[in-house]
């Protein structure tokens, strides 16, 4: 077994996958009509080989009051990199928002940074 897709609640569809395709380099690999206004909306990492993102529009206000905080502000997914300058300069680029600068840890380099939500994430390059 394994995990195949994560939900992350979110507030449209468009914008979603608009920020995550501009701004992470995903690929928008699934994006199905399932009639009264949902859709199966999965984004990933070019080539990936783990976990996907399931895109799941905010259907109650319970589930709109968790976007952005859906891990209670503790970093909630970890997008590992073999290039971690190359793709931190690009998200920065992208304008994407960091807590930090980059630091090394003994697993890699990272550095926190927040989706368009506010959700946080780790970038982690493999140690050299």
């Amino acid at each position: 077994m394994q995990i195949a897709k994560l939900a992350l609640v979110v507030r449209d569809y468009e914008e979603a996958i608009d920020w995550f395709t501009r701004c992470l380099g995903f690929v928008l690999a699934q994006n199905v009509d399932s009639g009264g206004g949902k859709r199966w909306v999965v984004v990933e990492p070019p080539g990936a080989r783990g976990a996907a993102l399931l895109l799941a529009r905010a259907a109650s206000p319970q589930q709109e009051a968790a976007i952005g905080n859906q891990s209670g502000g503790r970093v909630f997914l970890f997008l590992e990199t073999d290039d971690f300058d190359r793709d931190h300069a690009n998200m920065v680029r992208q304008g994407v928002r960091f807590r930090e600068a980059p630091r090394s840890e003994p697993y890699g380099k990272v550095a926190v940074f927040e989706d368009l939500y506010g959700n946080a994430w780790d970038l982690i390059g493999s140690p050299q």
